[in-house]
């Protein structure tokens, strides 16, 4: 499938799963660090909805992926990631979940409001603007407005980035329409309740790794996850934001918690 990546030598038995949705090519740099000792797959998900990209994610590992994996998704990636573990238990033998969003929409507000309180007044108007053209299914540059959406994003959600760490996000261009298309359906997942059942029904061990500058709320992925999956597990990173790998005080223990996720 176009656009996937492979690093270090096969099999490959680590799956790193981008955020966005429609924002690939971020998780390169972990890529790297584990392809070490590791074989690794970055897949890229393109498909214009939820049950596409489940699909996609899911022919991929089997084409490609020596089964069954370790799924390591980062933000939107997470969900991914849990959904597809749920739907297909056989293919998933553990889940590291990264930065996630929360799993119940009572979270959601605190995340607009920390995001908000650490953006200046022009870039408040700019971030609400984006969103509503991107909640609109004709409207015009698509991608690069999820693109500017992202740099805005990344203004509230990073504590202290390493030097050139914008270099080294490697990402492809956004696309506009998968971001609309997936995350509607996403978002009303976690409206509904659906989300967090599907959290119950995994089998496999769940470690979660979070930072305390994030702004999506750190007991947004703990306490709904703590309650529905046995033995979940709870990583918390101090003077960390939304992209650990980038992080100056944090990248070290990212990388050291996630390693031992991975028996590393």
């Amino acid at each position: 499938m176009a656009g996937n990546r492979t690093y270090g030598a096969s099999p490959y038995t680590v799956v790193v799963v981008h955020g966005g949705p429609g924002a690939g090519g971020e998780m390169a740099p972990v890529a790297r660090e584990l392809s070490i000792t590791l074989g690794v797959l970055e897949p890229y998900q393109s498909a214009p909805s939820l049950e596409g990209q489940v699909e996609e994610l899911k022919d991929t590992l089997e084409s490609m992926a020596k089964l069954p994996v370790t799924l390591v998704g980062h933000s939107w990636g997470a969900w991914l990631s849990l959904i597809l573990a749920a739907q297909y238990p056989q293919l998933v033998k553990k889940l590291v979940l990264v930065s996630s969003g929360p799993f119940e929409e009572h979270y959601t507000s605190r995340l607009l409001q920390t995001r908000f309180e650490r953006l200046g007044r022009q870039e408040k108007v700019e971030f609400t603007r984006i969103v509503t053209v991107l909640e609109q299914p004709d409207s015009p540059e698509k991608d690069l407005n999820l693109a500017r959406l992202g740099a805005l994003a990344a203004r509230a959600d990073d504590y202290d980035l390493l030097p050139g760490a914008g270099a080294e996000k490697d990402s492809l261009l956004p696309q506009g329409d998968v971001y609309h298309a997936v995350w509607e359906s996403a978002a009303a997942l976690r409206r509904s309740g659906e989300l967090l059942k599907m959290a119950n029904l995994i089998q496999c061990p769940v470690t979660a790794i979070h930072g305390d500058y994030d702004p999506h709320p750190a007991e947004g992925v703990r306490d709904p996850l703590s309650a529905v999956i046995s033995g979940f597990k709870f990583i918390l990173l101090t003077q960390c934001g939304h992209t650990p790998w980038l992080e100056k005080h944090a990248q070290k223990a990212f990388y050291q918690a996630l390693k031992a996720e991975l028996d590393v």
